[in-house]
């Protein structure tokens, strides 16, 4: 554990060493595709869960299809 903290550390003073300019572009080419893959992964983590939980789209469509879902207007029809 103690290596990687080491190795961390590095990182950041060598991040924190660069100009402006080169560390922000550092830091998008690392933070933009990090931040794109967690919103994938929940994106499809919520998207199970409320597929089990029958709470999205695809589930209130596969019951209207099959009839599980009926809907009723104020006259009763």
């Amino acid at each position: 554990m103690e290596s990687i903290a080491r190795w961390w550390d590095g990182v950041e003073l060598w991040v924190t060493g660069l100009p402006f300019v080169p560390q922000s572009v550092v830091v998008l080419l690392v933070i933009v595709p990090a931040a794109f893959l967690l919103a994938r992964v929940f994106d499809r983590v919520l998207a199970v869960v409320l597929h089990l939980l029958g709470r999205d789209a695809r589930a209130a469509r596969d019951a209207e299809l099959t009839g599980g879902a009926t809907t009723t207007t104020k006259d009763g029809q």
